[in-house]
């Protein structure tokens, strides 16, 4: 048995060559198959095919962000965005092998390993909020929430800025979310909120999208929390009455240019508080203070509207804008340190694949009752999306 070099195309395979008893020469096993070593590269072409096509199926701008963060591209999908901004890619988080417990909590998915978008691998989130925010470093802390600040500063103050160049998706966003509060609504009020004084809060509100686009068509009174000026600025022109096409019973109230993590809402004001695509910003402790100060705020049976992008598991850190997708895993083990429960949640449908999933989650101060909730009923009269 020999070896040959045989060309194939811009390839030079390595070949097995075996005799026959007649002298002359074949390719392949003595059984007449391909040999093992055939079969390697054959299976090695076979997987870089299969990259190369998945390569270009990405879009030029994933494909230079795969590139700068060195990430394997059997890990990553599609590396963009999501923050009302809308945030980044579709990571698949290594497992941690180790398991570390936190000092106060139970082994979580918390503690599942997660990277961050220059490709570093954490064994779990402690170690990452060490990295970034310290422990007790107040100075560090103020560090991450101002650099996610200065970067959204940079960003233009239009749907398609905050939405992160996808503004395509906020009529899929919009859509979604109504759909889902109509159902709470119709759930949690008698006749769906009709006959009464409804108040919400929108927090990252931006520039107004998700007010006048959605809340202020079912609220008489939505208060706006956003801490970039010009994105604020922006909102109070979008939401000036004569750029609106709701009765005079419907107004935006406030607009609070207040960091979530420094807000305190006043007491009972609110029936829904509706947090999208801005929670991602803040730390853990943070995000538990901020919810436990916003239940206050809460009317009696009122409630919270989280709609987030979700991790597959772990979780992502994007360190251009200080932000971190979370699993569902990751939210359901805060919401229990918050004492929130989940009252109803539902998956967004009708985005780019190339995008993070994002959910949607009802939460409530008491425990839900058991039981069949009472099937909702369609809102109707209610103005279309005003773009």
């Amino acid at each position: 048995m020999g070896e040959i070099m045989e060309q194939k195309g811009t390839e030079r395979v390595k070949r097995h060559l075996f005799l026959a008893e007649d002298g002359s020469s074949r390719g392949g096993s003595a059984c007449g198959a391909l040999s093992e070593p055939v079969k390697a590269e054959r299976r090695r072409k076979r997987g870089r095919d299969k990259e190369k096509n998945r390569w270009f199926s990405f879009g030029k701008k994933e494909r230079e962000y795969v590139r700068r963060v060195g990430l394997n591209m059997g890990t990553a999908k599609a590396p963009i965005l999501l923050s009302s901004r809308p945030s980044f890619c579709n990571i698949v988080a290594p497992k941690s092998g180790a398991r570390r417990a936190f000092p106060s909590l139970p082994l979580t998915q918390m503690e599942t390993g997660g990277l961050d978008s220059d490709g570093r691998t954490f064994k779990n989130a402690e170690e990452m909020w060490r990295e970034e925010v310290g422990d007790g470093d107040t100075q560090k802390k103020f560090q991450w929430y101002n650099k996610g600040i200065n970067y959204w500063q940079g960003v233009e103050a239009t749907v398609d800025g905050v939405l992160g160049g996808f503004g395509h998706v906020n009529t899929p966003d919009i859509k979604a979310s109504e759909d889902f509060l109509n159902t709470i609504l119709a759930e949690r009020f008698p006749d769906a909120g009709r006959g009464r004084h409804l108040v919400a809060l929108d927090c990252g509100s931006g520039i107004g999208r998700i007010t006048k686009n959605l809340l202020i068509r079912y609220f008489n009174e939505v208060d706006l929390l956003e801490p970039v000026s010009h994105f604020l600025e922006s909102a109070r022109v979008n939401l000036a009455p004569e750029n609106l096409m709701v009765s005079e019973l419907h107004k935006a109230a406030n607009f609070y240019c207040v960091p979530l993590q420094e807000f305190t809402p006043d007491a009972e004001r609110y029936d829904v508080i509706w947090v999208q695509w801005c929670i991602g910003h803040l730390a853990d402790d943070d995000f538990i203070a901020f919810f436990k100060r916003a239940k206050v705020g809460l009317k009696p049976g009122g409630l919270f509207v989280l709609k987030e992008n979700i991790a597959r598991t772990g979780f992502v850190l994007d360190k251009e804008d200080n932000s971190i997708t979370r699993s569902d895993s990751y939210f359901k083990e805060l919401f229990k340190q918050c004492g929130l429960h989940i009252y109803n949640m539902k998956d967004q449908k009708e985005f780019p694949d190339e995008l993070f999933a994002v959910k949607m989650y009802a939460l409530t101060t008491e425990m839900p009752r058991q039981g069949n909730r009472p099937r909702p009923k369609r809102a109707t009269n209610r103005p279309a999306i005003i773009r």
